[in-house]
């Protein structure tokens, strides 16, 4: 039998090359290698507060890209977070012991209410629960996670673990964080700075479905050294991040040339931007096709949905039957 794996995304925009190369090209490998489950976090949307339109085409934007890049949806489960209303329920069950100390000393949480002081709702302070409400209605063993969740990881095992000793029962795994190992990859962002990120402001990412035209204009204006390289070989920040997006979309000998350039004191940053740009719309292309392809056909995409909350809710209701029954609640059939 094979582990589960579960993972979800935040419908707040379109996917860039960081989503692609930092966490989705791994999915395409564990839906292979698990009983994977990926999931769209409407839900968790909530919190900040989206137009019911923004967020129906986020939604089916995420839908879209998963199934255009390569997930498909016979060896894996793709579903909407709002199609299972047992996360909700179990999401319900596990707040009723977590306590208020525990949800305000969380690190995102107290980031939060200092950046947005005028937006400090439960939802927020509850995010962990919700979290591991997402992971244990599958009982996961797995979940792939940036360092920014590691702790709200080690809250959903916080929560599984008093459930069980509650009630004495061994229901919930305790999820660990998986990584991928050597295959993590750290995409840099445009503007000189840190890893691609939709925070940092357009500029900074380069999106799956770019038009050829801003793509070209994005590289060409991101941010290198001013005129040529001196000759101690080393590169800045900036100039490292550039190459490091070549390492991504750029043939070894076309990277070898521009670092012996560098090295030599003689390369010419212009050059590099536009073999870059020719490189990544060669990546692109076919990427933004199949988004685009996938985007226009509602009904097939109305139709994934409905298959994976289909299969979804066959997990969530077996463990929602065994925590009702181990609460003392009741059961009625709900088939």
């Amino acid at each position: 039998m094979k582990e589960i794996v579960v993972s979800g995304i935040r419908p707040t925009g379109k996917l860039h090359l960081g989503n692609y190369f930092g966490a989705f090209k791994n999915f395409l490998t564990l839906q292979e290698q698990f009983d994977s489950y990926f999931f769209i976090a409407d839900y968790h949307s909530l919190t900040t507060h989206p137009t019911p339109g923004d967020l129906r085409g986020s939604v089916r934007r995420v839908i879209a890209e998963y199934i255009a890049l390569g997930l498909d949806p016979e060896k894996c489960t793709v579903y909407l977070q709002s199609d299972l209303p047992e996360t909700a329920e179990l999401y319900l069950i596990l707040n009723m012991n977590a306590y208020l100390g525990e949800l305000e000393r969380v690190t995102s949480f107290k980031e939060k209410a200092r950046t947005q002081p005028n937006n400090i709702n439960a939802g927020l302070l509850t995010y962990p629960v919700l979290m591991a409400a997402d992971i244990l209605i599958h009982r996961g063993a797995k979940v792939p996670v940036g360092k920014d969740q590691e702790q709200h990881l080690e809250m959903a095992r916080t929560f599984g673990n008093r459930f069980n000793r509650l009630y004495e029962v061994d229901l919930f795994p305790e999820p660990m964080a998986f990584s991928m190992g050597e295959s993590l990859v750290k995409v840099p962002g445009l503007t000189g700075g840190g890893k691609m990120s939709k925070s940092a402001g357009e500029a900074d990412t380069i999106y799956l479905d770019e038009s050829p035209e801003t793509l070209k204009k994005k590289i060409m204006k991101a941010v290198s050294d001013s005129g040529e390289a001196s000759t101690d070989g080393i590169k800045s920040q900036a100039v490292q991040n550039l190459f490091d997006l070549m390492g991504l979309v750029c043939k070894p000998d076309v990277i070898s040339f521009f670092n012996e350039e560098h090295a030599q004191g003689r390369i010419r940053y212009g050059d590099l931007k536009k073999q870059l740009a020719e490189d990544m719309e060669t990546f692109v292309a076919p990427l933004r096709d199949a988004i685009t392809y996938t985007l226009a056909n509602d009904k097939k995409l109305d139709e994934i949905a409905a298959y994976g909350a289909e299969k979804a809710r066959k997990s969530a209701k077996k463990t929602m039957d065994i925590v009702r029954d181990t609460i003392g609640f009741k059961q009625i059939s709900r088939d």
